[in-house]
């Protein structure tokens, strides 16, 4: 393999300034586009030698035929300049957002003369004001529906408000009290208008401001005797409070500030949106993005911030889970697409409401992201194609229909367990899954062999398959494919245990963490798996599963392992704990003793006798 590429430029040519660079193939198409502080120094970056770059930094060098770059001024207008690249070329190396979806708003288009509140997914009314996104449609319009008691405005079409007019009679909500009815003059447009004020102040985050109004005038109406003022403006009340707990009160009154949680692997990251007006929350966004290229936490901060205010406004308070180099040019930009005069603060939550706020959001990202992988690996077009590539990629005569990985986990050395789990036609069968425990090894390859050689053991020509019932034992299918978590050496281990149990018909394949490449026995070079394929996917999910089973397994068994127990106690270092199981000979024994008797071993006090009494019954 060559040190580097043919085309890259001399040092000498590349400038030291602030820029924009972009790579592109020999057709002309641009294939990722990125900033730079220092022209010179990233670039540099690319072409180290081959074989010292990323994989995917790699196919991304080797695909592209030129590079090019603009200097600009300063760091801000990189930013800029770069974010304009990658909404006019699209390049596929750049992160991906697969989320189109548009979220529904609610509008009030106080730019109308009979301005009108809706539920909608445009962002271009002539002067709307909008309020969210939300998840949920159905959700916003039940707010917009408890609304209208205390802020009557109108919210008909076009078409049934003229109707109302010609006719001289209102609508339905008029006559229950649910439209102040300028239509037919009951209010006059001013009036009108004042209300469609009051409303979208009230969805700023001003809730407090008018309860405290409207619960004045009730008591004003109840001390005149007007009752039936009164009960209506305590049913204005009941309404906004119905209105407000749909929206939880999470941060102090007042706090204006959208919060990010994002979560990522290798592949994808999952980005979850809290939008907080006046302490609560007022709409949420999710969607997920496809990594081409291995981005670290602070660079996808900057890019999802880019793409959550394309067409948003942002507050003037942004909690991120991380903050970007460039941080101050991020925020000089968010906070010149301001409509108002406010500058733009980036920050991280780190103690209180917010910093509890931010977990809640990056765990709902942590759930967001499981579920789309679970989702795109349970799709069955996506799992067809997925074992095709599979096949394809691996050279094997068949598909993959049936699956088998296995783990190995410890803990320091200790409690050494493995995993198999298995996938028939994409999915797991979770009946079929088996657990091992290891005595002892050397390390987890020799743990990997031991446990290969056991499984294989049942498919020998000469082992049973079959009860006596005649039916097939499920441990005696054969897998198509056998997947271990870990490189060359994890690969080496099954082969030698392959090669002991005479196994040549069963496809071999090791998955390394790091690069999430497939590693095939006796092969100085990995298969790659395009990053956004339906195949990596399923391999990794198959990965994921039997690391997650052999983790339960091993905190199992590093519960019931007495010594592991004692080992977590505060002050009984091993020599106690040898001293314990040696002078109560049995762990039954140890488990019934008092706190006297525990007491009476050497080396253990009161305080200390009392904590393992307690810790054993416990």
């Amino acid at each position: 393999m060559a040190d580097t590429v043919s085309y890259r430029p001399k040092a000498g040519e590349i400038p030291t300034e602030p820029g924009v660079y972009r790579f592109s193939d020999d057709r002309g198409r641009v294939l990722y586009v990125g900033k730079a502080n220092n022209l010179r120094q990233r670039l540099s970056n690319y072409f180290q030698p081959l074989r010292s770059l990323h994989e995917r930094t790699r196919r991304m060098v080797l695909t592209a035929s030129k590079v090019e770059w603009t200097v600009v001024g300063n760091e801000f207008e990189a930013l800029q300049l770069e974010y304009t690249w990658i909404k006019e070329f699209d390049p596929p190396f750049n992160v991906k957002f697969r989320d189109d979806k548009s979220y529904p708003y609610l509008a009030i288009t106080l730019a109308d003369d009979v301005p009108r509140v809706l539920v909608t997914r445009n962002r271009k009314i002539p002067g709307a004001r909008y309020f969210g996104p939300y998840t949920k449609a159905w959700a916003i319009r039940d707010t917009v529906d408890s609304l209208l008691k205390p802020f009557p405005m109108r919210s008909c079409s076009d078409a049934t408000y003229k109707r109302a007019q010609q006719t001289g009679r209102p609508c339905l909500l008029g006559d229950i009290g649910k439209c102040a009815a300028p239509c037919v003059g009951r209010v006059g447009l001013s009036d009108h208008k004042a209300i469609a004020l009051d409303f979208a102040s009230f969805m700023s985050g001003q809730d407090q401001r008018f309860r405290a109004r409207i619960e004045k005038a009730m008591k004003a109406a109840s001390a005149e005797l007007d009752f039936e003022s009164a009960a209506r403006y305590r049913d204005q009340l009941f309404a906004m409070d119905n209105a407000l707990e749909r929206s939880a009160v999470v941060l102090s009154e007042g706090i204006d500030a959208d919060v990010f949680g994002i979560a990522h692997d290798e592949l994808a990251a999952a980005v979850q949106q809290f939008i907080v007006r006046g302490g609560r929350i007022r709409g949420v966004r999710s969607w997920v993005v496809d990594k081409e290229l291995d981005v670290e936490l602070p660079e996808l901060v900057e890019t999802v911030l880019q793409n959550a205010y394309d067409d948003e406004e942002p507050p003037r308070q942004v909690i991120v889970p991380a903050l970007p180099e460039d941080t101050p040019e991020l925020e000089r930009y968010l906070s010149g697409i301001r409509s108002t005069p406010g500058r733009v603060s980036l920050r991280t939550a780190q103690r209180g409401e917010k910093a509890a706020l931010a977990q809640t959001v990056s765990q709902n990202a942590a759930n967001a992201l499981m579920l789309y992988k679970t989702r795109r690996s349970g799709d069955f077009v996506a799992r067809s194609q997925a074992l095709a590539d599979i096949q394809e990629a691996l050279g094997m005569e068949e598909a993959p229909l049936r699956i088998e990985c296995f783990d190995v986990s410890h803990l320091s050395g200790t409690n050494i367990v493995a995993s198999m789990v298995v996938f028939e036609d994409g999915l797991p069968r979770k009946d079929q899954y088996r657990r091992f425990a290891i005595a002892e090894s050397a390390d987890d390859t020799e743990s990997l062999r031991q446990v290969l050689s056991r499984r294989l053991a049942y498919l020998r020509e000469d082992a049973g398959v079959t009860t006596e019932e005649g039916q097939r034992k499920k441990f005696a299918y054969r897998p198509n494919l056998l997947i271990v978590d870990g490189g060359q050496p994890q690969v080496a281990a099954a082969k030698e245990a392959f090669d002991a149990a005479g196994i040549t018909d069963i496809a071999l394949v090791g998955i390394a963490k790091r690069l999430e490449e497939l590693w095939l026995p006796d092969s100085d070079f990995p298969v790659i798996l395009p990053r956004n394929s339906d195949a990596l996917f399923l391999v990794q999910r198959v990965r994921d599963e039997a690391h997650r089973f052999a983790i339960a397994y091993q905190r199992q068994k590093r519960r019931k392992d007495i010594g592991s127990v004692l080992s977590d106690i505060p002050g009984l270092g091993p020599s106690r704990v040898k001293e314990l199981l040696g002078h109560f000979g049995s762990v039954r024994r140890l488990k019934t003793a008092t706190e006297e008797e525990i007491a009476a071993v050497r080396g253990i006090g009161p305080t200390l006798a009392r904590t393992v009494y307690e810790k054993l019954r416990s």
